[in-house]
């Protein structure tokens, strides 16, 4: 097949769309089930590359979740903990895989944001994963293969239209690239910069201790980085993204959102929040829903009479500030990414105040020994890969 003829572009009146091959060949994907859109494939196309080369650089299983042409998250198949389990409401006793628990692990970085995600996995799609993704709401999913088992309850999945695309593993793409801007086309090298930990050995800083979970952690970072619309900031821990700041003309915003979807990430663990009991019918995004708004300022939202009663069995206690603050407080071991240079050190402040103690960013800013000097002010290991990883 040469060309997939679509229902419509990125809007309704945009039409006729499709996607083809320009120098004649076959697509290096298969539609088995459903009718993917165009931004379906630019989230399927985009979340691919990613998780191939985390595979690659990493050696494990990865998993990404995209929506709006960004990642949601993005992790490698670590095995949960009980804790991971239960915030990322796994059913009790489920046996799950090394691709499950990466994918689980993607989603679980920002639920809310992964509502009607594009699933994307690095290996075989196994029923461990297809059971999962069957409960949440998603658009669709690309993998290189599927088990008869997984493929049979995908297809159960949105009255049998789920979006279920197989692709090509040993296909690369022309080294030259092309796009079309206003009827004028633009021409570039495919980015085929290479992610590795041979980019890592540049540590500007005081401190120079960089264990293997944190470089393994930082070329997350800068994977997601490399297709995240910019600019973005990455946080990472334990082999996953817990926040991903994405599409700012700030720096200090991106480093601000990523932060504060990290914090919420790490709030998700607090004993208040794992003991909030539902009412027994709640449909998954609602229970997201509730509790991002209780862990937010505008909590009453969902505490106030006539509101909790809709979903909590019981009015919980609210979570105050002063117990958020002592909570993050904890937080360690983040590492924190940046698809350009810092270009002052209130960047390195932010990332601080949500446990960051590991930064991987290009350098070159005019302004690098302030970002230094902060860094080396908290203790931080901050290591300058010299190569910038903008996308759009």
């Amino acid at each position: 097949m040469t060309e997939l003829e679509l229902k419509y572009g990125c809007n309704p009146n945009q039409k006729p769309a499709r996607i083809f091959m320009r120098d004649g060949s076959d697509l290096p994907l298969t539609v088995l089930n459903g009718k993917p859109g165009y931004i379906n494939f630019l989230d399927a196309l985009n979340a691919w590359q990613l998780v191939r080369e985390l595979k690659e650089a990493t050696g494990l299983p990865a998993a990404a979740s995209f929506k709006h042409v960004s990642p949601a998250g993005a992790a490698v198949g670590n095995p949960l903990r009980d804790v991971e389990r239960q915030m990322y409401f796994v059913e009790e006793g489920a046996d799950l895989s090394p691709i499950a628990c990466a994918y689980i692990r993607a989603r679980g970085a920002d639920r809310l944001c992964s509502y009607g995600d594009w699933a994307a996995l690095s290996d075989e799609c196994d029923a461990a994963t297809a059971e999962y993704l069957k409960n949440e709401v998603s658009d669709g999913i690309i993998a290189p293969a599927y088990s008869d088992e997984a493929l049979a309850i995908l297809k159960t999945k949105k009255g049998g239209k789920y979006n279920i695309v197989q692709i090509d593993p040993a296909y690369t793409p022309a080294p030259l690239e092309q796009k079309d801007v206003f009827g004028i086309t633009f021409e570039q090298g495919h980015n085929d910069c290479k992610i590795d930990e041979s980019l890592l050995t540049n540590i500007v800083t005081e401190n120079k201790d960089l264990p293997e979970g944190a470089k393994r952690d930082m070329l997350l970072a800068l994977i997601t980085l490399k297709y995240t619309q910019s600019n973005s900031v990455c946080y990472v821990k334990d082999g996953q993204a817990i926040g991903v700041g994405a599409g700012q003309q700030s720096r200090i915003h991106c480093t601000r959102l990523a932060g504060q979807k990290a914090d919420n990430w790490y709030l998700r663990r607090h004993p208040k929040v794992l003991a909030l009991s539902f009412v027994d019918d709640i449909r998954r995004p609602d229970r997201d829903n509730a509790i991002d708004v209780y862990l937010s300022d505008e909590c009453d939202d969902v505490l106030a009479d006539g509101a909790w009663q809709r979903v909590f069995q019981e009015r919980p206690e609210a979570l105050t500030g002063e117990e958020k603050r002592a909570w993050l407080a904890q937080q360690r071991g983040v590492t924190v990414g940046s698809d350009a240079f810092f270009p002052f050190g209130d960047n390195v402040e932010r990332a601080r105040k949500s446990g960051a103690s590991y930064i991987v960013e290009p350098g070159g800013s005019i302004r690098d020994d302030n970002v230094i000097e902060t860094a080396n002010r908290y203790g931080i290991t901050m290591t300058f890969t010299g190569m910038r990883l903008f996308h759009h």
